[in-house]
């Protein structure tokens, strides 16, 4: 037998590696939050980055025109808030 790991280990998937700190294990990138200034079709929206307006997907959270949401790679994985009262708990 040769390598490490033991028989079938080439095999088995890799233990997951532990998330620690504020970057992404998977490209050492941070997710940064963005103003939501227009919803598009699509699941997409125009966003308000600070340095511009960059466009992103939304598919993954309920946001809204005035939200805020936390962006990685494109993707608003989460609101952190926005400047409205009118939408439903949950």
């Amino acid at each position: 037998m040769t390598g490490h790991g033991g028989p079938g280990a080439a095999d088995r998937p890799a233990a997951a590696a532990e998330c620690a700190g504020e970057t992404c294990i998977t490209c050492s990138d941070t997710a940064v939050p963005v103003r939501v200034v227009r919803l598009l079709g699509g699941d997409l929206a125009v966003a308000d980055t600070g340095a511009g307006l960059e466009e992103i997907s939304v598919a993954l959270v309920s946001a809204a025109v005035g939200d805020t949401v936390l962006v990685h790679a494109g993707e608003a994985l989460a609101v952190l808030g926005g400047d409205h009262d009118d939408r439903p708990a949950g």
